[in-house]
């Protein structure tokens, strides 16, 4: 007999209720939470790398694993951050993502595009957009 999840995925009259892929979150879009331990794992087959992560303690008193996202950080132990949905294909377990450039997860610097994905500010003239009293005519 097939379970709930495949006969939910084999037939439309079957509604998953009340499903979601972060229940940690309780319906908010993110938590706050405190950093218990900064580590590193390494991926699934056939990826090969150090990935790092954090196990987390959020403020609903649920403890989750956490990918830190980007290139260099600094977050250790009792570090305030803010955790979101959003899973690493090739780490098992981990489905939360912490967020850069709030509370004490520093931002990734020196990053020029995406960067509001990695908590990084505009750099001075770093813009298309020019302000009309400031524009020079023709």
């Amino acid at each position: 007999m097939a379970t709930f999840k495949q006969a939910c995925f084999r037939q439309n009259n079957y509604n998953q209720v009340n499903f979601t892929r972060t229940p940690a979150l309780k319906k908010n879009p993110q938590l706050k939470g405190i950093v218990n331990k900064v580590a590193t794992m390494s991926p699934k087959k056939p990826n090969s790398a150090v990935r790092h992560v954090a196990k987390v303690t959020l403020t609903n008193m649920l403890r989750v694993t956490a990918r830190l996202p980007g290139i260099g950080y600094l977050c250790s132990k009792y570090n305030r951050v803010l955790v979101q949905g959003g899973r690493a294909n090739d780490l098992p377990g981990v489905g939360y993502t912490l967020v850069r450039g709030v509370y004490d997860f520093s931002p990734v610097i020196f990053k020029r595009k995406r960067r509001s994905i990695y908590g990084t500010g505009r750099p001075d003239g770093f813009t298309k957009f020019v302000k009309r009293s400031l524009r020079v005519t023709k």
